[in-house]
Formats: C-alpha cells, sequence, structure tokens
C-alpha cells in the first residue's frame, strides 16, 4: 500500500514539474506565431478597409513617404489616423497661418487632371504619367509624339531612321530629390493609351528586334553589329552611334534617375514641424458643445450640433435702458483631406432685457442648435464663438463619426437626456430648434438637473425584426439608473415596444419622462436595454447625470 502511495505521488510530482517549468517558461516574451500574424494582418486590414484605406492607397499614393507610409499602418484607432491626416498636410502646407492649404488643393487638382488626360484601361492617377504629374506637376517641355510611325533618332541614341511606338519626352528644369534637367520619357508600347516610363531609350523602337531594320548610323555603315545590341552588358539596348557615350546616355545614371522619380518628392517645409504640431486655442469664452445624431436614411443623417454658454460669462452692454450681449458662431465642416462639406454656418446668438433686471440676466444659460445633414462617414467640425462686447473668443474642434443606418441591422441613434421633451404643434413639427420629428428635445447640457425637474429620455430604434403575423414589432425596452459608486438601482422597469405609439419595424421612438423628485443628490447612470425578441438581439445605450 505504501508503495503504491509513493508511486502515485511520484506520478502527481513528474507532471507537476512540467507543468511548473512550463509556466515558468510561458513568462518569457514568445514571438507571435504565423496565425497570430495572419489575424494580426486581417485585423489591420479590415480596420483599414475605410476612407482611411482610400486615403492612403490612392489619393496619397505617389506622395507619401515610406516612414509616413509605415507609421500610418501603425495607428490603432481612427482619431489617430484623422490627427495624422491632418498633420501630414499641415506639414507640406507652404502658408501654414491660412485657412487654404494650397499643397492640398493643387494636389487634389492634380489627381483630377490626371484621370481625365491619362486614363486608358486604368484611372489616369495609376498611370505613369498621372504618377509623374501628380508629384511633380506639369513639365518644363513636352515633347509629344502621339501616333507610331517612322522617325529619325537623337545622335546620342546612334542616329539613323526607325520606326517608333507613340512617346512623350517630358522635360523638368530641376526636380528637388532628383536632380537638374531631368529628361523622363513615355512609351505606349501597348499601343491602349498606357504610356510606360523607359529607362532605355531604344524601348520606343518599334524595330528593335527585327534583324536588319531600324539601323543606328554606325551599324548602317558597318561599323557595329545590330546583334551587338543584345549581348553588351549595360542593361540597355540602345545600338552604337557618334555620341552614344555620351553621359546622357550611362546606364547607372540613367536607372538612378529612374528609380529617383518612383520616390515620394521630400516634404519641403520640414522647418514648419513645430508650428504644424503645436496648436493655439483661446478659450477666454467657455463653450460647451454636444453632437447627436439621427438616422434619416441609409445616405444622410442629421447631426445636431449645439452650442451652450452660460451667461455669466458674457459681457452685457447696456445702451437706452437695455442690456444686450451678442455672440457671434462661425462653424465649418470639413472632410478628412480638410475639404469644406457644404457651406459654412453662422449665427448671431443675442441675450438682452431691461438694464435693471441685470441680475437675472446674467443666470442661466443661452444655448443655440444647428442642424446638418451629413453623409455617413468621418468629418472635422471646427466652431469659433466670439463675445462681440467683451472681444473674447474661442475654438473648439473634434472629429465628428457620423454612422451609417444599415438596412436591416437593428441600431439606435444617440441616446438624449433632455430638460425639454414635448410634442410640437403640426405647424412646426421638423422646424426650428431642437426638433427632432413631431418631437422638441433639448439638450441637457451639462446633464445635471435639479430634483424639481423631470428628466427625459429620447432616442431612435431602428430595423426591429417584424412579426410575421402581427406585421409589428416584438421587443422591449428595460430602463435602470443606478447610483454610481454604489451600484445600487434606484430604478427599473420594463415596457413593451407594442405599448409605444407610433412603434414599427423600422423605426420606433422612445420618448420617457422621468420625475427625479424621489433621487437624492448624486450621480447616475441611466442604462437602457432595448430587446428585438424576434432577432434575439438587444442594444444597451447608457448616459451619466447628476441631481443636485
Amino acid at each position: 500500500m505504501r508503495s503504491k502511495v509513493f508511486l502515485a505521488f511520484s506520478c502527481i510530482v513528474a507532471v507537476l514539474v512540467p507543468l511548473a517549468a512550463q509556466q515558468q517558461r510561458e513568462t518569457v516574451a514568445k514571438p507571435p506565431t504565423n496565425r497570430q500574424k495572419s489575424r494580426a494582418e486581417a485585423r489591420l486590414k479590415k480596420e483599414l478597409e475605410t476612407p482611411y484605406k482610400k486615403w492612403l492607397d490612392e489619393e496619397v499614393a505617389w506622395i507619401i513617404s515610406d516612414e509616413e507610409r509605415t507609421a500610418f499602418k501603425r495607428l490603432q484607432t481612427d482619431d489617430e489616423r484623422a490627427e495624422f491626416i491632418e498633420q501630414f498636410w499641415l506639414r507640406r502646407d507652404p502658408t501654414p497661418d491660412t485657412e487654404e492649404n494650397e499643397f492640398r488643393e493643387e494636389h487634389y487638382r492634380r489627381i483630377a487632371w490626371a484621370n481625365d488626360r491619362f486614363a486608358s484601361g486604368i484611372p489616369g492617377w495609376k498611370t505613369d504619367r498621372g504618377m509623374i504629374y501628380i508629384k511633380f506637376g506639369a513639365p518644363d517641355e513636352n515633347d509629344s509624339h502621339p501616333s507610331p510611325g517612322p522617325g529619325v533618332r537623337d545622335i546620342e541614341e546612334g542616329g539613323g531612321t526607325t520606326t517608333f511606338f507613340a512617346f512623350e519626352r517630358w522635360r523638368y528644369r530641376y526636380l528637388e530629390g532628383v536632380g537638374q534637367d531631368i529628361v523622363i520619357e513615355f512609351v505606349d508600347k501597348s499601343m491602349t493609351n498606357e504610356y510606360r516610363i523607359a529607362w532605355d531609350p531604344s524601348e520606343k523602337d518599334a524595330l528593335l528586334r527585327v534583324p536588319g531594320a531600324g539601323l543606328t548610323l554606325y551599324e548602317q555603315m558597318g561599323m557595329a553589329d545590330k546583334a551587338d545590341r543584345f549581348t553588351n552588358q549595360t542593361g540597355m539596348l540602345l545600338g552604337a552611334g557618334p555620341l552614344s557615350g555620351t553621359s546622357k546616355m550611362n546606364m547607372f545614371d540613367r536607372f538612378n534617375q529612374y528609380v529617383a522619380v518612383q520616390k515620394a518628392p521630400p516634404v519641403k517645409f520640414k522647418d514648419l514641424d513645430a508650428v504644424v504640431n503645436s496648436t493655439i486655442k483661446y478659450n477666454q469664452l467657455p463653450m460647451q458643445v454636444r453632437v447627436d445624431y439621427i438616422p434619416v436614411t441609409e445616405a444622410s443623417v442629421n447631426t445636431n450640433i449645439t452650442i451652450q454658454f452660460k451667461r455669466s460669462d458674457l459681457q452685457f452692454k447696456q445702451t437706452g435702458g437695455v442690456a444686450e450681449a451678442t455672440v457671434n458662431i462661425f462653424g465649418t465642416i470639413q472632410s478628412m483631406t480638410r475639404r469644406r462639406v457644404g457651406p459654412p454656418f453662422e449665427e448671431v446668438v443675442k441675450v438682452g432685457g431691461p438694464a435693471e433686471l441685470m441680475a437675472q440676466l446674467v443666470q442661466g444659460s443661452s444655448i443655440y442648435q444647428r442642424t446638418l445633414p451629413l453623409a455617413p462617414g468621418r468629418y472635422r467640425l471646427d466652431i469659433v464663438a466670439k463675445d462681440v462686447v467683451g472681444d473674447a473668443q474661442t475654438a473648439y474642434s473634434v472629429a465628428l463619426d457620423v454612422p451609417r443606418l444599415q438596412e436591416d441591422v437593428f441600431s439606435a441613434s444617440s441616446l438624449i437626456l433632455a430638460d425639454d421633451l414635448q410634442k410640437l404643434a403640426i405647424r412646426s413639427i421638423g422646424t426650428g430648434q431642437f426638433a427632432i420629428g413631431s418631437s422638441k428635445v433639448r439638450p441637457r447640457m451639462d446633464e445635471t438637473f435639479k430634483r424639481t425637474e423631470t428628466l427625459g429620455i429620447y432616442m431612435q430604434v431602428y430595423n426591429f425584426e417584424m412579426d410575421e403575423t402581427t406585421r409589428k414589432p416584438d421587443g422591449s425596452v428595460t430602463y435602470e439608473i443606478v447610483k454610481n459608486g454604489t451600484n445600487q438601482k434606484v430604478l427599473e422597469f420594463t415596457e413593451e415596444i407594442s405599448a409605444i405609439p407610433g412603434s414599427a419595424a423600422s423605426q420606433t421612438v422612445i420618448e420617457k419622462l422621468l420625475p427625479l423628485a424621489s433621487l437624492e443628490p448624486g450621480d447616475y447612470t441611466l442604462q437602457l436595454k432595448v430587446t428585438d425578441k424576434l432577432r434575439d438581439e438587444s442594444l444597451t445605450p447608457s448616459a451619466k447625470f447628476k441631481v443636485i
């Protein structure tokens, strides 16, 4: 018996020792396996299947450096990518102190021109001529031969007559990073209007491989043999001629130039890095900004931009017994390439009243909202506000991630906590500030409510599964309020979607008013759980608020 126990104990030890050793070994960092690498690459590829991938692979393909491309691919979030793109253009902006970025505007003009002029079986920006034009602009000279046919070679190329493919010869007096007096030849050997860069001048010779045809001057005089072109060690197939040994025909020089023009142009304004990477913000005028998204169709989302000022931060001017404060608001929406989307929005917000009531005028806040229809995508919002009387101003910038309302995908709009939630009169539906459909929904900007107030809840839910029998959605909404720091539920109740007036599978509007008198002062979290019972899917939006 004792021997059996000892044997069992020995077996346990034998198992535990390798396990312990294995655990100890696993604390040492291991290189990723091929499977892990594949997963990481797949994850990166999925992340880049966005407008950022198009920006990287198409819009800046010819001007982004290898170092910038590598750095961009290492970014983990869309916010980081948006910031990278902004800095990318700013580094190349010749006038960073102005709103316009002439480099960026010229770059996209060149892309459009290349697509218009150089397209063949592929878009113009993808062609070799498009690449060079986008990088360096129009050449100083363009010797164009758009039709194939007989012609005379340059003396440096051996002289003599031959038949040429269609070709163009672009000359630049100077290209930074490449050199002076740069000549680039493009040859249409396929006769499809797709001209390719030729580092060997003989590529435009249509009779190059025809024995006894298209001879150079020396070959015509018997001083050279055309067959020797294919056995020399220069790498080029030029025939011998009076000036064929000049520096212009040097194989190494031409190949170095060929490689140089393939690289991204150098950034011209490196000395402006310090200026570009430091942002000066004017926050003399405190301002709160909130953005909510209410999808309308798959291609359009109402983006509600709400701005609020505390009246105590404004300067009032008294004239004729009237005190008045004025704030000018200017805002723009731009794409990630810094192109404006639609016209800027401007508004003058005024607060006024009798001067003797000044003490009451400076209490509370002034709120303004602008609704802009935007296509799904990522944008940049810039707002500048100025107190006209006090001459104080503020600047605010934020990225907008406008969601897409996808067909048959269970989803929701922004969850809005409102201090004013009510039905609009028929003539006011869909018009004016804070109007969302048939309701007025004014957000509480600081999400702070008094116990005497009512908490308004507004959200739209889309694409419930429809019951084939009732032709209605089958779902529920659970409202739960938890006191932060304690996880104590102070409120919880559920209602069926079918009980909500106007509920439909395509869109259901959740509107609820909750009295706050029973809540003690403190911080709370509102948690909604919207369940589609037919899909067996749930949405769980939440919002924090404070009771005082």
